[in-house]
């Protein structure tokens, strides 16, 4: 019955959202705002799959009608908490009588995501911890919930995007939500994490607790910070740290280990009392092979030489393209609007001229897409180095990209 009545609820969504884009289409109005309060609450309320692709899809403020993006935005900061009566089920079924591990538990959530919720609790002997609580019965509707979020991805063709972006975006997020609820795989990856970048005295990985764990409840140390998000208007010399630090984990993530965080969202980062970076979430780790490594490399290195030939044989390494004809111009375009962040010496993350020309382009490269055809992969890795960017952004960064990326062409990676 819950599953069903789930199912009316997106499909009520899904209708709700074609009949403004059908409207639109045919000369009228929608009203975005409405739409967007809409989702939130509804998403908000349903969590899962839906609320994941909103989250993501919130990204793409240039697409969007900007009433909607705003709304959807909320998504990442402000969603509805569960209540307590269904976590505190999932919390006895891990625990049995709670009162006998925790002193208490905080039944307001400090973090509210798609797929769980954190709760800080204190154990017997005084320790804070946090409990990263699953949602109660969402791997059982997770398959039914995907199947009804392909049909609402469909409606992302009144949008202009090209059935290739759609599908590629959700096999992502099929394959993204699968692993989110392997809380097992989550603690693996933040022990791997903590002993691998255990040099770096500026970032910050919670402990996981393995014996106060299971299949639904992640317990890990509490590590207190001010989120991402919030650092806009903190001290300039905390910001640059931060930003300094989160640029320097990317690079030996991506050039050392072959691996990236794929879930950028500014509410998994904060920064602790000392100024250091703390990763809170590591549901979402990719592999990336060091040969598409040095293939999105040389692109890079052909971007920054202006040569749009080479880039097109670039896409083709990559395995896009697939014999169509080579969008020289866009080429052209896309190297005038990332090389500036290249230049040597440090420059700013802020600037509002790279973020418009950034802006102007991106729908270009989408109604490309169907020529361009990235391979899936490649598509999952653009998003996620999308989203550090713009945390960098966010940081007011002022990076030198250029000095940055030298070794890592010299190392034979263009």
């Amino acid at each position: 019955m819950r599953e069903r009545g789930r199912t009316r609820r997106l499909l009520g969504l899904g209708a709700r959202t074609g009949g403004a884009l059908i409207r639109t289409r045919m000369g009228g109005q929608a009203d975005w705002r409405a739409l967007g309060e809409a989702l939130f609450e509804g998403l908000s309320e349903l969590k899962g799959p839906a609320m994941k692709l909103a989250q993501i899809v919130s990204q793409w403020d240039d697409l969007l009608p900007p009433d909607l993006a705003e709304e959807l935005a909320r998504l990442q900061r402000q969603a509805e908490p569960m209540p307590w009566a269904g976590i505190r089920r999932t919390l006895v079924a891990q625990y049995g009588d709670l009162e006998a591990v925790f002193s208490g538990i905080e039944e307001t959530p400090f973090a509210s995501a798609s797929m769980g919720q954190v709760h800080r609790a204190t154990t017997r002997e005084g320790e804070t911890l946090v409990l990263k609580v699953q949602y109660p019965g969402l791997a059982e509707v997770l398959e039914s919930d995907l199947a009804q979020v392909r049909r609402l991805m469909r409606l992302g063709r009144w949008f202009k995007v090209p059935q290739a972006r759609l599908d590629a975006l959700f096999e992502e997020l099929a394959v993204s939500l699968r692993g989110e609820l392997d809380y097992h795989a989550e603690a693996e990856s933040l022990a791997r994490y903590r002993t691998r970048y255990a040099h770096l005295d500026s970032l910050v990985i919670p402990e996981p607790l393995p014996a106060l764990s299971g299949p639904r409840v992640l317990a890990m140390r509490y590590v207190g910070g001010t989120p991402l998000r919030d650092l806009e208007a903190a001290d300039d010399a905390l910001r640059q740290r931060v930003a300094t630090t989160l640029a320097d984990w990317l690079t030996e993530e991506l050039f050392t280990h072959g691996e990236l965080h794929a879930d950028p969202h500014a509410g998994n980062f904060a920064a602790d009392p000392a100024g250091r970076l703390v990763i809170y979430d590591l549901g979402a780790v990719i592999p990336v092979p060091e040969a598409r490594l040095a293939a999105m490399m040389r692109l890079l290195e052909a971007t920054l030489a202006g040569d749009p030939m080479a880039m097109d044989s670039a896409m083709l390494e990559l395995g896009g393209r697939q014999g169509q004809g080579a969008p020289l111009a866009l080429y052209r375009e896309a190297a005038e609007a990332v090389s500036p962040l290249f230049r040597p010496g440090e420059q700013d993350f802020g600037d509002v001229r790279v973020h418009r020309r950034l802006r102007e382009l991106s729908p270009k490269v989408w109604a490309a897409m169907d020529r361009l055809q990235p391979p899936a992969d490649t598509l999952l890795l653009s998003r996620t180095l999308n989203g550090h960017y713009w945390n960098l952004v966010r940081l007011g960064a002022r990076l030198d990209m250029a000095e940055r990326t030298r070794p890592l062409f010299s190392r034979g990676y263009a």
